[in-house]
């Protein structure tokens, strides 16, 4: 999964993700047509400890350390956008 979204790894490029907290395994899925990034975690929304699991997920499929991606709208939302520093 690294290699296909390692082109979005870019520094200031905002990534649009949809989560599913409470999956039955982490994954990442991007669809290929729209460009949509999907994100399931196996942690329940309670006290940011999903948003952690999805920046650290996503970090992994860009590539990237999750120190640089920034939780920049949606902490308490399904919709959630981040940038990368």
């Amino acid at each position: 999964m690294a290699a296909e979204l390692a082109h979005l790894a870019e520094a200031g490029r905002e990534i649009a993700v949809r989560v599913t907290p409470r999956a039955s395994r982490n994954r990442v899925v991007a669809d290929e047509e729209g460009g949509a990034i999907r994100v399931y975690v196996t942690t329940a929304p309670e006290g940011g400890k999903a948003n952690a699991a999805v920046q650290k997920i996503l970090a992994k499929a860009l590539g990237v350390p999750k120190t640089r991606l920034v939780l920049l709208r949606g902490a308490a939302a399904r919709d959630k956008v981040f940038r990368v520093s």
